[in-house]
């Protein structure tokens, strides 16, 4: 019987924690502020369920209420800030990825992967570049994006293969949808230490990427340029993309074995 009651809150635990993160995630870009009622469209829970949870995490800090209406909290930002590893590469990648926006004038990403998604890290965006989807935290699937391929390409089979077998959603007419073809672009940026996206993800947009290894040769991250397809020539910029990834690769490694000692 005591088993099961443990069980139970455990269940029970795991119940709120969903809820909760629910609550949190509804929260989309551009939103300033969301009322009770939106949040419960949104997430699908009852609205006394709501009006509880946003009191107890606007007594935390993360919501702040305005207005009969809620917004994210400051609160979050700060434990945010707190993911140290992440932290640490936009610390050291943010000099060479503003010199690579100055040099090109278009928009430069850092980006890791979580699962068969890129989460980017940073976004400096240019004044010659294209409006992008992309944002600070921010998701976009791995297939269709440089800094995705770039990562891919230089990670172990089992994540590849996790990302072909969630399936190759089409982004734009032109997005890479055939497993075969997706694994020859991998092969062919395993060799030249780049990927291209040719309007993959976004029509009219392309861009070049080049992955940021650890100590066994395993991507950590990537770096990229994005730009309008008929201005921007990537083999042009790539050289630059490299140069800045192989730099900042070495920049982590040198910080890596300093922290060891």
């Amino acid at each position: 019987m005591r088993t099961a009651g443990r069980n139970d809150g455990a269940s029970g635990d795991g119940l709120v924690a969903a809820r909760l993160a629910a609550l949190l995630e509804a929260f989309r870009p551009g939103d300033e502020t969301l009322g009770v009622s939106e949040l419960a469209r949104r997430t699908g829970l009852a609205k006394t369920t709501v009006h509880r949870l946003v009191g107890h995490l606007a007594g935390a800090g993360l919501l702040e209420r305005e207005d009969g209406a809620v917004r994210l909290g400051l609160r979050l930002f700060e434990i945010g800030q707190l993911a140290s590893p992440r932290r640490g590469l936009v610390e050291a990648a943010r000099p060479y990825l503003a010199d690579l926006r100055e040099a090109t004038r278009n928009t430069v990403h850092l980006a890791i992967l979580e699962g068969t998604e890129v989460v980017y890290l940073d976004v400096l965006r240019g004044p010659d570049a294209p409006t992008l989807p992309s944002r600070i935290g921010g998701r976009f699937p791995a297939h269709a994006t440089g800094v995705g391929k770039a990562i891919l390409a230089f990670s172990p089979e089992s994540v590849v293969n996790q990302v072909i077998d969630a399936g190759l959603p089409r982004m734009s007419p032109k997005t890479i949808t055939a497993p075969g073809l997706l694994r020859r672009q991998l092969t062919r940026v395993r060799e030249d230490g780049i990927a291209l996206e040719r309007e993959e993800s976004g029509v009219g947009v392309v861009c070049a990427a080049s992955p940021l290894l650890d100590a066994h040769g395993v991507a950590v991250a990537a770096v990229s340029i994005s730009g309008w397809a008929n201005r921007m020539r990537t083999e042009r910029v790539a050289p630059a993309v490299r140069t800045v990834a192989l730099a900042l690769t070495r920049t982590l490694s040198g910080s890596t074995r300093e922290s060891r000692k």
